[in-house]
């Protein structure tokens, strides 16, 4: 039993599972941060284009 339980305390089989996770979580978290910083860029970029599509529309009429 003590034998079994050593093995088991020096097994790395599930070691790359845990790192890829590991590193999934912070491709994960990174990303959600930068969504979240260019938010406030893309509203202005889109409002700038809808903008300038409208003003398109009214003189082309």
């Amino acid at each position: 039993m003590k034998t079994i339980f050593w093995t088991l305390l020096a097994g790395e089989d599930g070691q790359d599972l845990i790192e890829y996770t590991l590193l999934m979580a912070f491709v994960a978290l990174a990303s959600a941060a930068l969504f979240i910083g260019a938010g406030g860029s893309i509203n202005s970029i889109w409002t700038i284009s809808n903008t300038q599509l409208a003003n398109a529309a009214t003189s082309a009429s």
